[in-house]
């Protein structure tokens, strides 16, 4: 395997000088197209006070292709299935290489703020959030409280 690209090293340095709020990001040491990532849950949602891990992966295509983030925390979302995969329209069809790792962060970040029912990947967590959302929400807080805090 090549050593990392001048665009890897780049946003590398920067994902640790510039850091985005709410979001740790450490490169793995002995594989620079890995990274562990830490996301606090966004306030005012059910997943405030948590904190949840995460993998990124950096393809060999990329930029050309995005990367790959699975959630490693369990967490109750319609977007986001049991196995950790993430249903986000960036790290499918939208990807555009001008994007960075800082980019499906905030994506990422942002996606927990705002669930969206009507392209998911957990139905069930999906179909609740439709028709009773008061329990979605208490649900999603639970697992929360059970997977993502003091962990």
């Amino acid at each position: 395997m090549a050593g990392p690209t001048p665009r890897i090293m780049k946003e590398t340095q920067k994902l640790q000088t510039e850091q985005v709020p709410g979001i740790d990001v450490v490169p793995n040491k002995d594989n620079f197209r890995h990274f562990y990532v830490k996301i606090q849950g966004p306030d005012n949602t059910p997943y405030a006070g948590g904190i949840f891990t995460a993998e990124l992966l950096l393809p060999e295509q990329y930029p050309m292709n995005p990367p790959k983030v699975i959630f490693c925390t369990k967490i109750y979302h319609p977007n986001i299935d049991n196995l950790g995969r993430i249903c986000l329209d960036i790290l499918k069809d939208k990807w555009s290489p001008a994007l960075q790792i800082r980019s499906v962060l905030l994506s990422i970040q942002a996606l927990l703020s705002s669930p969206n029912p009507d392209d998911p990947l957990n139905n069930e967590a999906a179909e609740q959030w439709k028709n009773d959302e008061q329990n979605a929400l208490k649900k999603a807080k639970e697992y929360t409280q059970k997977y993502a805090i003091g962990k």
